[in-house]
Order: C-alpha cells, then structure tokens, then sequence
C-alpha cells in the first residue's frame, strides 16, 4: 500500500501496482490527457518581472521530470524524488552532500561486490576529493561494525548486490551506521519499489539506476535518488541543477511509460528467473548459480522477511572459464550485452565487462573471477530461454 494520498489527488491510498499505472497524475489537467505531456522545452515564459509558473529552465525542473521524479518518490515511500540523466550521475550528486574538510576525510564503508562503475567512480575520481572508502561484504553485519571509523559518513550498499547477489540486512545496517552518527545509502536497482522499500526499513537515501527495471526496456538512461530528509533536499536539488545531469523530458516521459508495466514485469521477470534458475542448478557445465530465490541461499530468509519477491537475476559459475567464450558466442535469443532489468534477456560476462574496472584482486576476494556469467532474465516465454541456453551449453 502506497501511504497518503496521491500526489493529492483525490483518491484513497493506492496499491503498488495502481501507483505504478497512476503515478501521482491521473491526468493532465489542462487538457485531460492520460499520458504525461513531454515538454520539450529548454525554457519557460515569465509572465512578468518576478513571476514565474513555477518552471524556468529545464536543467533546473520540467514538468515531465518533475511528474517522473514524482512518481518514484511515490513508490519508494519518500517525500523528495530527483531525476538523473544516469544512474552515475545520481550516485555522483549524493555524494555532494558531503564535504571533506582539510584533514578530515569522508570515509565510506561500501559493499565490495557492487557495480564497477560506482568503484571506477569513487576510486579514481572522488578519492582525489578526500573520500575515502573501504569495501566490506556488508551481508556480514560484524564486517560493517569493524569498518567503522571516527570519520565515517555514511554506508553505501547494493542488496542484492551485482554480481553475487549477496543480501545485506537494511534494517540493522541502518540501525548500526545510525547510532555512529552516518547515513545509509541503499541502491535499489535489482528490487525496485515493486519488491522492497529501503526508506520503510531505516535507509537514510534510494538509488536506482532507472536505465534497469524500473524503464524496463532497454530503451533509456535514468537514474534516481529518493529520500524523505529536508535537510538535503535543497543541497540536492542544488548539485542536480549545477552538475546539469539531469533527465531529458524524453527519457522521463519514457521511463514513466515503463514504469506503468513494472508491477506486470517484475512478476515475470521473478517467475522466469526461478523456473531458468532452477534449470541452470541442475546442469552439468554449471558450478554453481547465485539466486536469491533458491531456499539454500544463505541470506534466503533475510530476502524473504525485508522484501517482497525476486528478479530475474542469476549469476552463475561454469565448471570450465574456457566455456565462457563458446556460450557468449552460441546464445541467440539472449543477448550477449551490458545492463540488465529490460524485457529482453540479456548475458554478461563482469570480468571484462561490468567489473573491469576493480582491481583483480578485489574482484576475486569478492568471487568476480574468470568463470562467472550474469544472466538478466527477461519476460520471454521460459522454455525459449532455457532452449537457448541448452544449445549455448550443448558443446563437446
């Protein structure tokens, strides 16, 4: 159930899946459209010195951003919602809120297996900036707590996390960084709000990289922070407005379009994910698959009790790394690509790709070795994912 009312419509509290249909327009009031108008527009009219409709410019606020930005803080339970161009561009701007001081770093505690931009980001840019991180496995609570520093600002966490799928308690992560005096930071991509709300269990902040499931076509690029603090709303919005990475109307009116389907998609996106999940445990090329979904999974009853369902993400081990190439090179219907959440499936193989960037050593402390392929399961039909599969893995 989403609380309060809706953008102030005059409707009782929605549904999840209503509010993704609805957002927080039912319409446009000015000329009953159901679809939010893309205003392509770089700039607003004043209707005289000192008065403004309440939209100037639109690096600063558009009105198709702002009914996206809207929208997402809707479905993540958050009062203030910020539209990105990309999901970096979102993760470059929060850390804007933090301002190291001479002598006094900001030190991040940030889950070690996680998207390899993000470590491309904070390593050879921020670190120049005096931040400071330290990469832990964040699923282990005891891992976090020895992290902590005097100077720690804030903990950094993707639950599940990219590729390993590990799940982090956001509760007790919360209540930990919390009473050092930090914030959580959580990045939301795999679940969505469909499946989890981070701000619900105690996350000081929500990042998505929008470009995933919550766009779902592989079609954009977003990103999104959304948070319920009043105390970082204008620096916020500040930092999106300076930086100029902020979401074209375009891509907003798009990414409100997928955002209709999400509940529809992440449903089929979980149901296929089991069902290819299940296949790949029991073939004999594969080591071993990582899925949040099976019952033996280690943190199987953390996912269950802080979120509501599963993606369509796997990663998986072949038995041999010099397989990799072959399967890349057989699968047809799925797409050997970057990113993931869309409606199509697509393989990736992190060594090269998604995780190029961490140092050989880090990736392998954290299981991102040679023989590990990730899968994004789309909405096809199961049995043509698995047909492909099984020829892509049908080799001497």
């Amino acid at each position: 159930m989403i609380p309060g009312q809706a953008g102030g419509l005059n409707v009782p509290p929605l549904k999840t899946d209503t509010a993704c249909v609805h957002g927080t327009q039912l319409f446009d009031p000015l000329t009953g459209a159901v679809s939010v108008p893309i205003y392509q527009s770089a700039t607003f009219r004043h209707p005289r010195l000192g008065e403004s409709t309440g939209f100037d410019y639109s690096r600063a606020i558009n009105p198709t951003r702002s009914a996206l930005e809207e929208t997402v803080a809707l479905l993540e339970h958050g009062k203030h919602g910020l539209a990105f161009a990309t999901g970096m561009g979102a993760v470059s701007s929060i850390l804007k809120i933090f301002s190291p001081k001479k002598d006094a770093p900001v030190h991040f505690i940030v889950s070690e297996d996680l998207y390899g931009g993000t470590y491309r980001l904070f390593n050879e840019y921020y670190a120049a900036y005096g931040f400071e991180f330290s990469w832990v496995d964040t699923s282990d609570i005891a891992k976090v707590e020895a992290a902590l520093r005097h100077e720690t600002r804030a903990l950094y966490i993707e639950t599940p996390s990219n590729p390993m799928m590990k799940v982090t308690d956001i509760k007790r992560c919360a209540d930990l960084i919390h009473r050092h005096g930090a914030l959580l930071i959580v990045d939301n991509t795999f679940l969505t709000p469909y499946f989890q709300t981070p701000l619900g269990l105690g996350a000081d902040f929500v990042l998505h990289s929008g470009s995933k499931y919550l766009a779902g076509h592989n079609d954009t690029l977003a990103g999104f922070i959304v948070h319920s603090g009043e105390d970082y709303d204008i620096p916020l919005r500040e930092a999106q407005k300076s930086e100029g990475a902020t979401l074209s109307p375009l891509d907003s009116w798009l990414t409100l379009r997928g955002i209709k389907t999400l509940a529809l998609r992440m449903e089929k996106h979980q149901s296929n994910g089991k069902i290819v999940a299940h296949w790949l445990k029991n073939h004999a090329k594969v080591e071993k698959v990582f899925y949040t979904g099976f019952e033996d999974h280690p943190q199987h009853s953390l996912s269950a009790a802080q979120s509501r369902g599963h993606n369509g993400m796997i990663s998986f081990y072949l038995k041999d790394s010099r397989d990799v190439e072959k399967v890349l090179q057989k699968v047809n219907l799925i797409l050997f690509a970057e990113s993931l959440g869309g409606v199509e499936s697509l393989i990736t193989y992190p060594l090269v790709q998604t995780h190029g960037a961490i140092p050989e050593a880090m990736r392998l402390a954290a299981g991102v070795n040679e023989k590990l392929l990730r899968l994004s399961v789309g909405i096809e039909n199961p049995e043509d994912i698995i047909a492909d599969l099984d020829r892509a893995l049908n080799f001497p």
